[in-house]
């Protein structure tokens, strides 16, 4: 097949090269220039995704992928499109349809008859079959279920073990119609490998649903469960730290029992995924009022703990640990360092931010103080993220450290570990403060 990817970007960069290694010719299209020279040369425009440069440099070199900035290049000629267009949310938290509306757009004007149109952009429910299925009959002049095919079927990956997640996970298509259902399937079940998973309740591999709505609800439901999963953590958190309950044993207690799943609890909820996608679901469902409670508990969560550490530490500079939102993935939309590096600048502290992922120059770039080399110069040390390398910072720096505030639990892998003894886990937190040689409770 001729496969057109629309957006180049961290997932669909993987997914065409995923297309491009099962012998399918690929065209890989960017509104970035950069990214598409990038891809061409054969160099990954974004590090720390496992196996991308092995995978891209050698659909590069057989010929199978390539990348272009002109969509109807890749369009006009294409058996099957995947749309992987980014949608964000508005000042108000309504979906931008923009981007999404001008992909559709283009690739209307531009559908031959018989392809097959993929959205696997996370979107509102209803949104292929109301929104964007009529704009492509409108702009092709067909006809769908009948002169082309759209289905939609969400990406259920993560950043930085996309190969591995896409072998993992079951493959949700719903189409349009049931004739695009069918097409859907066959496309997925050509480009993709599935993992033997016993766990499951049928075979991993394509699933498919009644329709395209099914597929997006499917996608806002797994997010949205997970931000609601992790607003109760919080809230447990909390609850247990004034009562100086270890809130981590607890969650582990409570979760050897099968029917007991609860999260874990953390200074912030970031990234493009558990914090938009509730949005989304709310948009068609005006009386998610748990959904809405969930998504107040983890937007206030950063600035709560916070104000609980302003009152705990003197006027010296702070060091917040991690700018990424999760480990290991250069991403920081949505990190909770912007909030807290907002909050106590404006209570005159001065912050400085630490993230091995980044360079001086990017930290500096994004508004933020890169830390000095010397992070043994603080006395006040926040983790925001749970680097690589943390223990190792901990154990050479920490006796310079007076104050550690550990936001992700950071030291709970290694149940041996010095430093999990070293530092008293209560409530929310894990943290030492030195005075004297004894470690004093955070929230009094």
């Amino acid at each position: 097949m001729k496969i057109a990817v629309i957006g180049m970007g961290k997932i669909g960069l993987p997914l065409a090269v995923q297309y491009a290694r099962k012998g399918h010719d690929v065209i890989g299209v960017d509104i970035n220039a950069a990214t598409v020279q990038s891809i061409n040369e054969g160099l990954e425009p974004f590090p720390e995704e496992a196996h991308l440069q092995e995978y891209l440099s050698e659909v590069i070199k057989n010929g199978k992928l390539k990348a272009t900035l002109n969509f109807q290049e890749a369009i006009s000629d294409a058996d099957v499109i995947v749309v992987v267009v980014p949608l964000f949310i508005d000042s108000t938290n309504q979906p931008d349809f923009k981007s999404m509306d001008s992909a559709t757009e283009l690739i209307g004007r531009l559908l031959k008859p018989g392809s097959l149109v993929c959205y696997e952009t996370t979107l509102p429910i209803g949104t292929t079959r109301n929104r964007f299925t009529p704009a492509l009959e409108k702009l092709s002049g067909m006809k769908v279920g009948e002169d082309f095919s759209v289905v939609f079927s969400p990406e259920r990956v993560f950043t930085g073990r996309i190969f591995s997640d896409l072998r993992k996970y079951p493959k949700i298509v719903g189409g349009v119609t049931q004739v695009c259902t069918q097409k859907g399937i066959a496309f997925y079940e050509s480009v993709l490998d599935f993992d033997l998973r016993i766990d499951l309740a049928k075979p991993n591999g394509v699933w498919s649903v009644r329709s395209s709505d099914s597929a997006e609800f499917v996608k806002l439901a797994e997010t949205t469960y997970r931000d609601v999963n992790i607003a109760l953590a919080n809230v447990f958190a909390l609850h247990a730290d004034s009562l100086g309950v270890n809130i981590y044993e607890v969650i582990e207690s409570a979760n050897s029992q099968n029917f007991s799943h609860i999260h874990q609890p953390g200074i912030s909820v970031g990234g493009h995924c558990i914090p938009i996608y509730p949005e989304f679901y709310k948009y068609t469902d005006s009386e998610a009022q748990l959904v809405s409670v969930a998504r107040q508990v983890n937007e206030e969560i950063t600035i709560k703990i916070a104000k609980r550490i302003v009152s705990q530490i003197s006027c010296s500079p702070i060091l917040i640990i991690g700018l990424s939102y999760r480990p290991g993935v250069k991403e920081h939309f949505g990190s909770g360092i912007f909030k807290l590096t907002k909050f106590f600048e404006q209570k005159g502290y001065q912050v400085y931010v630490y993230d091995p992922l980044y360079q001086i120059e990017e930290i500096n770039a994004l508004g933020l103080n890169a830390a000095p080399e010397n992070l043994g110069e603080f006395k006040n040390v926040i983790i925001n993220t749970k680097i690589r390398g943390i223990e190792e910072l901990y154990e050479k720096y920490s006796e310079n450290w007076e104050f550690v505030f550990d936001g992700r639990n950071s030291f709970s892998e290694n149940e041996n570990s010095k430093f999990k003894n070293s530092i008293q886990v209560l409530g929310n937190v894990n943290f030492t403060r030195k005075y004297s040689g004894r470690t004093n409770k955070l929230f009094q």
